[in-house]
């Protein structure tokens, strides 16, 4: 059996990367071939894999650095199809690439607004006058570069080979311990607990909307996870598009879905939020920079 798996493109994009991986793991651990399936933007790779165009899609959703992908929590909520069946912890080194002989002659950076935020006080030292321009993904603007000598980008090494590009700059993240962490991607129908059985069930993610903004809207539901010790990994609000000041709240919690005190917690959680959704309980896999 081969897998369609979808990922924000162009070529060299730390999304493929981390698909490269992932498409290697399940050929080495349950003999199934991927194929790449490179989109323009993190949203349209998920949708792919709501309409049926592929059977799965990477995505990132959490930097060490900067937080959360928004663009990935949005459309998760909004396609109530989708479900995470595994997460990949990549390490992330940045580099800036350019056809420019030194820093001096840079006028504009160009890479995924996730990628110059990480890359902000390296920018601001060594690049302070430059125009930062923000671009769907690292690698967009990389076919430019030969022929703009005072343009830059900021991506991967990897990308750099790709694309027969120089690097004047390595490793200018703005903290060294930079990772981030990416969710495989499937429809909700698509059986694909054989593919990933073999990584221990250790997170689920979950949304939700209050219905109303009033004392305790809050702090009623966490304290349930709380009564049963479920740990919040993750906790962060996110706008319901709605209206001003109303918000989804998304939590990554420390159990299983099949377990007792998880499904106790889910049960009385209901009742306390208008809208609750279950994106899914899965493993956590981590990618070493030897494996990349």
């Amino acid at each position: 059996m081969t897998l369609s798996i979808a990922h924000l493109g162009p070529p060299g994009t730390y999304a493929e990367q981390a698909t490269i991986f992932y498409v290697n793991w399940l050929r080495e651990n349950t003999g199934m071939a991927g194929i790449l399936c490179p989109y323009p933007s993190i949203a349209q790779s998920l949708q792919a894999v709501a309409q049926g165009d592929v059977q799965s899609a990477v995505v990132p959703v959490e930097n060490s650095i900067e937080g959360s992908v928004t663009m990935t929590m949005d459309a998760l909520w909004q396609l109530d199809s989708l479900r995470i069946r595994l997460a990949l912890v990549m390490p992330i080194t940045h580099a800036l690439i350019s056809c420019a002989t030194s820093l001096d002659e840079i006028a504009t950076v160009y890479s995924h607004p996730q990628a110059l935020a990480q890359c902000q006080g390296w920018l601001g030292q060594f690049l302070p006058n430059v125009q930062l321009i923000p671009s769907n993904s690292t690698t967009e603007a990389l076919q430019r570069l030969e022929n703009e000598l005072t343009t830059a980008a900021i991506a991967s090494h990897r990308a750099a080979q790709l694309y027969n590009l120089p690097i004047l700059a390595s490793g200018i993240n703005d903290y060294p311990e930079n990772c981030t962490r990416f969710w495989v991607v499937s429809h909700n129908q698509t059986d694909t607990a054989h593919q990933i059985s073999s990584v221990k069930t250790s997170h689920t993610s979950l949304a939700f909307s209050v219905p109303a903004n009033i004392p305790g809207a809050l702090v009623e539901p966490l304290q349930i996870f709380a009564q049963r010790e479920i740990n919040l990994s993750r906790i962060e609000s996110r706008p319901t598009k709605r209206s001003l000041g109303e918000y989804l709240f998304f939590l990554d919690i420390e159990a299983d879905t099949t377990e007792a005190k998880t499904q106790s917690a889910l049960t009385q959680l209901t009742p306390h939020t208008e809208v609750l959704k279950i994106f899914g309980s899965y493993g956590v896999l981590p990618i070493s920079n030897q494996q990349l």
